[in-house]
């Protein structure tokens, strides 16, 4: 097996392939120094939970520790290939710092405990609220790295047992714009796309997605296509010189907040060239005469004053999207983070929809998620879903849940639309919410203003209680803290962005006294006893396989039909995609082959909204807008964003990841090769900006907004001038403003900056729309910043020296046919 850095080389060596060919195997794998391949004693069977692609591996056991990964040559995801958080991440489960105990807090403090005080305090609080002010006294905000026998749990606990409405996840930043989207335009979540189409497009389109650093296995596929012959073209929207950007045939860099403009104007060019399968259209949709009403006002001219790119590449871009005989587009957070988040991402599915480029090899969307199991948040209904892709609005579908869970269904609330993220929070600071149950996820360094959120996290009133496997900045400000084991240390399923389901066994028990959520989850209800309508313990299943069992039924006869799937038939070999049941029993690799949609009056998971105000419509109006369930053609208007650069804040901030760290490096930043890789906080600035502050490579700079500041070094880099970037990955737990209090400075994390603001139908933060300002604080003296060079923030200028890994980032790859 030959080596390579895998951090200098993040994407691999290449393995060319063609049109319709299928992708070559190249198996990749990683073990501790000293340990060699014949010294693992055991290969456990899972996937990568650092990332949303879905990769599967094995994990390599020797002496009851994690020691290291392989990929797995025979899975559909990756073929045997792993990105560097894959290779390297598994090292954060052995770190010493993990929680071991549970704490309780005493005098102000955090102290050890045993788990039936946590727990006692835990059940005690939950009690007395319910008691006092009943069930909306009680929120839960989970995660998208969790498995999905867990966040089923927490559905069926939260919603069904407790009955609130205040259940979200962390999936509310990164994904729900994807569902919403979806939802809009074919009636019901689930990705119509496979990765697959990578394999047979002609053209591939990524739309705010930097998919080379946030999914970097599937970059490899797209590499290996350009590679190889008659590759695709590629199309880029995105603000930033990604590598995705570099590699591309037309890169549009339109000024933040504006890409629905954007979208009209290639919509408008399409219409008016005619690029139209009206064949298609006639038979399968609805809506299409509002669409061409609404893009007539968006020529590229009008496009081009408003987004700020050339009216001939709006015309260019439409005419790659219109010659494409099979068209594969991506979407991700640059679209879902921005203003107009779902308006301007259902126009991408408004492009496929009037193309007639769905449902056949090379012609599909795959409207992104950000986080390993961000799907199964969405389908389980922990995340503001009703459980199975059922209509919160629809009493039928709430009657046939209360009915799998043997409850009443008046204990399932369905009086409003769950409460999302931000609401969550809100009524936490108001004080209707009492009682906030944070699981696997940071929002004390992930939210948006967070000087606001750490003040309502700390509030007096608030019992707040967080389930992690590391003292993260939201846990230091807990009344009580569950260690969690992590990913290697449970069993359990985990689904990702094409619907493909992985099973995850336990390799290794998690240190102390940590335990697996699932099991956190089923304590509570059993402490609280819940009880279904025949006395019976609810939840009512005990560990993963009887609770992925029990998921089954709840998803039998809805999108995501899981019931054709078992351990067992995911043991071995590849992950399934669903829906997979008794007329599809291998899973299905595309949807609405048929041209038929889950958008029926009485079968789809939302009646719509207005894409401009968010408005919900009725049962009624939908009936009577789409009687024949046929997909839905949205039209929208474009308005200016809430808060634009101005005179004091000139700059548009957008904040993002970084390929080689993850959410807010609980794991990542535990990790040697990844944390050198990119170690700290960075800006990066427009040369022409950089110019006109004063500002070189490497300086200190302050950005500053109207709500907090940070302070970091410059990157001079390809980004549109007028544009600042700030990862978002960088909090407190590993730097000396760790704790203190308000009197500490916070200026390190990108979202003290960011403007609590949601797109109005998907409640998703808009992290791509703060104004801002820069100044230079001090010389750099020729320290070049602390960013990669390997992604978009490589460096515009010479004598920064080149991102690497060093030996021991070294991975070994094998190329199936090669040496």
């Amino acid at each position: 097996m030959p080596s390579r850095d895998r951090i200098a080389e993040p994407w691999g060596s290449r393995t060319p392939y063609g049109p319709g060919q299928e992708w070559p195997v190249r198996v990749d794998g990683h073990l501790a120094e000293g340990v060699t391949p014949d010294q693992v004693e055991r290969w456990v069977q899972s996937a990568t939970v650092l990332h949303s692609n879905g990769d599967a591996l094995d994990i390599a056991v020797r002496g009851d520790r994690v020691v290291g990964v392989r990929g797995r040559a025979a899975d559909r995801v990756n073929r045997g290939r792993l990105g560097p958080k894959d290779l390297f991440g598994w090292q954060a489960g052995n770190a010493e710092d993990r929680l071991k105990r549970p704490l309780v807090r005493r005098d102000g403090e955090l102290v050890e405990t045993d788990w039936d005080t946590a727990m006692g305090a835990v059940v005690r609080r939950s009690r007395e609220l319910l008691d006092e002010q009943g069930a909306g006294a009680l929120a839960f905000y989970t995660s998208g790295q969790l498995f999905l026998e867990e966040y089923y749990t927490l559905a069926a606990v939260a919603h069904g047992a407790i009955g609130t409405n205040h259940v979200d996840g962390n999936t509310r930043l990164c994904t729900a714009t994807a569902a919403e989207s979806l939802k809009e335009s074919f009636g019901s979540d689930g990705q119509p796309g496979s990765y697959a189409d990578v394999d047979h497009a002609d053209v591939i389109a990524l739309y705010g997605h930097n998919m080379a650093e946030t999914q970097t296995v599937l970059w490899s596929r797209v590499l290996d296509r350009l590679a190889g012959p008659r590759p695709p073209a590629l199309l880029c929207v995105d603000p930033r010189t990604t590598p995705v950007a570099r590699e591309a045939d037309l890169h549009l860099a339109p000024r933040p907040g504006t890409n629905l403009a954007l979208m009209n104007g290639i919509l408008h060019e399409l219409v008016r060239l005619d690029r139209v399968d009206h064949g298609y259209v006639d038979a399968h949709t609805v809506g299409y005469e509002e669409l061409v009403e609404r893009v007539a006002e968006y020529p590229p001219e009008y496009v081009a004053d408003v987004c700020g790119v050339p009216a001939g590449d709006v015309r260019e871009a439409a005419r790659m999207l219109g010659d494409a005989e099979r068209l594969l587009s991506t979407v991700l957070q640059g679209f879902y983070q921005s203003h107009q988040a779902t308006a301007a991402s259902v126009q991408v599915n408004n492009v496929h929809l009037i193309r007639g480029m769905l449902g056949r090899p090379g012609a599909g969307v795959l409207q992104m998620n950000g986080q390993p199991t961000a799907e199964n948040t969405r389908e389980c209904g922990a995340d503001g879903d009703l459980t199975g892709f059922r209509n919160w609005s629809n009493d039928a579908h709430v009657a046939d849940l209360a009915a799998v869970w043997n409850l009443d269904p008046a204990r399932i609330p369905h009086y409003a639309p769950p409460t999302h993220a931000m609401q969550i929070m809100r009524y936490a600071e108001k004080g209707s919410v009492r009682f906030l149950w944070v699981s696997a996820t940071n929002p004390a360094v992930s939210l948006p203003e967070l000087r606001r959120i750490r003040s309502l996290l700390a509030g007096q009133d608030l019992f707040l209680v967080v389930q992690d496997i590391f003292m993260t900045e939201t846990a230091e400000l807990a009344d009580v803290v569950l260690p969690a084991a992590t990913w290697g240390e449970k069993t359990g399923t985990l689904t990702n962005s094409d619907r493909t389901v992985h099973l995850s066994e336990k390799a290794v028990d998690p240190p102390g006294e940590a335990r697996p959520d699932l099991d956190v989850f089923l304590d509570y209800a059993r402490r609280m006893d819940f009880r279904d309508r025949d006395g019976e313990p609810f939840p009512q299943w005990h560990d993963p396989e009887s609770a992925f069992e029990a998921w089954k039924r709840a998803s039998a006869g809805r999108p995501c039909d899981y019931t054709g799937i078992t351990y067992a038939k995911l043991r071995g070999g590849s992950g399934v995609q669903w829906p997979c049941n008794a007329d599809n029993p291998d899973g299905t690799e595309r949807l609405y082959a048929d041209g038929r949609f889950w958008a029926a009056p009485d079968q789809c998971e939302s009646y719509g909204r207005d894409l401009v105000t968010g408005a919900p419509a009725d049962a009624t109006g939908y009936a009577a807008m789409n009687p024949s369930g046929r997909a839905v053609i949205r039209a929208a208007e474009y308005l200016e964003p809430h808060e634009a650069p101005d005179g004091e804040y000139p700059f548009s901030l957008v904040t993002g990841r970084t390929l080689y760290q993850f959410h807010t490096r609980t794991k990542t930043g535990r990790v040697p090769q990844l944390r050198r890789a990119a170690p700290e906080v960075w800006v990066e600035v427009a040369p022409s900006d950089a110019e006109d502050a004063g500002v070189r490579e490497g300086d200190l700079v302050e950005v500053v907004s109207p709500r907090g500041a940070v302070r970091a070094r410059a990157r001079i880099a390809g980004i549109r001038p007028g544009v600042l970037f700030v990862p978002f990955h960088y909090g407190y737990w590993d730097s000396e403003d760790r704790g203190g209090g308000e009197d500490v400075p916070k200026d390190r994390a990108a979202n003290e900056m960011t403007v609590t603001d949601w797109d109005p139908v998907s409640k998703q933060p808009l992290f791509k729309t703060s104004a801002a300002g820069l100044r230079l604080l001090e010389p750099g003296g020729g320290t070049p910043a602390p960013a990669p060079t390997t992604t978009a923030s490589r460096p515009v200028g010479e004598g920064v020296p080149e991102t690497r890994g060093g030996p021991g980032a070294m991975a070994e790859e094998r190329v199936e046919g090669g040496s």
